[in-house]
């Protein structure tokens, strides 16, 4: 039995049709939805700097997880709640993304990660990073962690996208577990980016940009690479 498409509850839901919204709409949604993860998200990472410790890599791993979660219940029946260039690429290869409304993807996730980035600089503006992500190791160890790491997650996405009913309604769920536990065990090394966004605004913020092209490239080529895995994965039979 094949699977059928649902009116799915997360990351494809709002971008599969347009015409339940106007393209306004999906770009401030996308902009609040990564602006939410990233100043959540980074912001863990300078508040348990500035704690010594208080919030904990732990902590930050969940804190990852659980925006990304949220926001996918909150704004996923607007745009889809990618937050995420890499995803929204990625769908678009998938054909479930109109060419069209890739670029405003982008931009307002872009938009939404640099105001969050600017945020968190006005209220710790000691802080020197600002959540930052940067390799512990060599850039092609973290090159290939990142690829990997988006690769996997964007399996996740796509097929609780599509399915049974039940197995729909927990996509936030299985996307925010996936997010934290990568960046759980892969945080320490890689940072755990996963988003282009993500990385971007805080480098460019803070003015740490040396192994940028790592966390631009990586996750969007992992993404990529999960299109025809999962298109052969559910084909017919």
């Amino acid at each position: 039995m094949t699977r059928r498409p649902i009116n799915p509850p997360a990351v494809a839901r709002g971008a599969a049709n347009p015409t339940k919204t106007t393209m306004l709409r999906k770009s401030v949604s996308e902009i609040l939805g990564t602006f939410a993860l990233v100043f959540c998200g980074t912001g863990a990472i300078v508040i348990d700097k500035v704690t010594g410790g208080a919030v904990s890599h732990v902590g930050v791993a969940v804190t990852f997880g659980l925006i990304v979660t949220a926001m996918i219940y909150g704004l996923g029946e607007i745009s889809g709640a990618h937050l995420n260039p890499a995803v929204s690429i990625a769908f678009t290869l998938a054909g479930r993304l109109p060419v069209k409304a890739l670029a405003p993807y982008i931009a307002s996730q872009i938009a939404g990660a640099r105001l969050a980035s600017g945020t968190l600089k006005l209220l710790f503006p000691s802080d020197q990073l600002l959540g930052a992500t940067l390799p512990a190791g060599s850039s092609w160890q973290s090159f290939v962690l990142e690829l990997l790491l988006t690769y996997f997650l964007m399996i996740v996405i796509i097929n609780v996208a599509t399915g049974p009913k039940e197995q729909g309604l927990f996509a936030g769920i299985a996307i925010g577990s996936v997010i934290l536990l990568e960046a759980m065990f892969a945080g320490p090394i890689c940072g755990a980016s996963m988003n282009p966004a993500r990385s971007l605004a805080p480098a460019i913020v803070s003015g740490h940009i040396e192994h940028l092209w790592v966390y631009l490239t990586a996750p969007v080529i992992g993404a990529a690479l999960a299109i025809p895995t999962c298109t052969y994965l559910n084909a017919k039979k």
